[in-house]
């Protein structure tokens, strides 16, 4: 992930930073703390408590590192730039699933946004993959693990 650029919504950027500075001013205080309390209680060779506390502060170090990288790589995407005639990334995107008959909307974001409960689609997904630089009334097949979807683009918002 070296200097890769990660396109970001103001809103996913935001989630970033507070999950970091919530990292850094209480899980990173609180794990020292566990740190200090298990080796209050004696011999450290033979302390699992001890063991654990340092695992955990080194998983807690690792992930604020990554947090760290992806934010210094991220780049937020300007909404009114974005041409809504076609799907693209922040695209809102209504899809009729010819295979069931059933409408589905998916927003088309970044790797770290997505989330499908949330209808956030990864834009590395074969269907997003399969919509980018399409408009609306095309019909795209899409080759997905479970076989072959068709979807026709009903309506995209931003």
């Amino acid at each position: 992930m070296a200097n890769e650029i990660i396109y970001l919504t103001a809103e996913g950027y935001k989630k970033l930073k507070d999950e970091l500075d919530h990292m850094r001013s209480v899980e990173r205080p609180a794990a020292s703390a566990a740190i200090a309390e298990a080796r209050d209680k004696g011999d450290l060779s033979e302390n699992a408590e001890y063991d654990a506390a340092r695992e955990a502060q080194g998983m807690l170090e690792m992930r604020i590192a990554q947090l760290e990288q992806t934010i210094a790589n991220a780049r937020v995407l300007d909404e009114s730039k974005i041409d809504k005639s076609k799907v693209q990334i922040l695209s809102t995107v209504k899809l009729l699933n010819h295979n069931n008959k059933r409408e589905m909307t998916y927003t088309i974001v970044s790797e770290n946004e997505a989330n499908l409960r949330e209808g956030k689609l990864a834009i590395g997904t074969p269907i997003a993959k399969a919509l980018l630089g399409k408009k609306k009334g095309d019909v795209v097949e899409v080759t997905v693990p479970a076989g072959v979807m068709k979807f026709e683009i009903l309506d995209i918002n931003i």
